[in-house]
């Protein structure tokens, strides 16, 4: 399962993208037999497990130019790359605790020509700023990843969704989510067709302001 897999669900991509996300095998396949970062059946299966899986935020929020996206826990930058090449005027600052991660993000970065992207060897509590959405893919359960994360949410919102969490989770979220009135949860499976995005969702989490 290839690239095409991408552009069967996003059909607008220019040819700068599409060439970014038919590199992408290559480069991670290259990667991965220097610094282990993607299991061997995952990456086998990378547009289907990774990519498409990474993009399926973007069926739930569309990021306006300018944004200010912060990814936690982006792993081998994941859902953070395949969104900056979907979304090449938005600005990505991935951040993993794990250093050889982030080496991988870095070279993919750079192979990929990517301009749009940061990457730190950091835990999230000493990344400086704010941002419009956090993303993430399922690092912890939601209160853990609230906790981690707070203070670092943009208070004034520039898309119609107010700013908050978007977070790639699977399964059944009833008691991790219990307690969040405000949350809403799209079932990827809406999106796309193959049977790996049955359990997936999309948690959208909105930011809270006292006051």
């Amino acid at each position: 399962m290839k690239a095409e897999l991408i552009f069967k669900y996003f059909t607008t991509l220019n040819d700068e993208q599409r060439q970014r996300f038919i590199k992408l095998e290559a480069l991670y396949q290259d990667w991965n037999q220097k610094i282990n970062v993607v299991s061997r059946k995952d990456i086998d299966e990378l547009y289907l497990r990774h990519v498409l899986h990474s993009v399926g935020i973007a069926k739930v929020q569309v990021f306006n130019e300018g944004a200010h996206i912060l990814d936690v826990g982006t792993g081998g930058g994941f859902p953070g790359i395949p969104l900056a090449i979907l979304f090449p005027n938005v600005k990505f600052t991935l951040v993993d605790a794990i250093g050889k991660k982030i080496k991988v993000v870095n070279e993919v970065v750079e192979g990929l020509g990517l301009k749009n992207v940061e990457a730190h060897h950091s835990r999230v509590e000493e990344i400086p700023g704010q941002y419009d959405f956090i993303v993430s893919r399922a690092v912890a359960a939601m209160p853990t990843f609230v906790h981690w994360t707070k203070g670092k949410i943009k208070k004034d919102s520039a898309h119609q969704r107010k700013n908050g969490i978007l977070y790639l989770k699977g399964g059944d979220l009833t008691e991790e989510l219990k307690g969040y009135e405000t949350v809403q949860i799209f079932d990827l499976n809406e999106y796309f067709e193959e049977d790996f995005f049955e359990t997936k969702k999309v948690v959208y989490l909105p930011q809270k302001f006292k006051g």
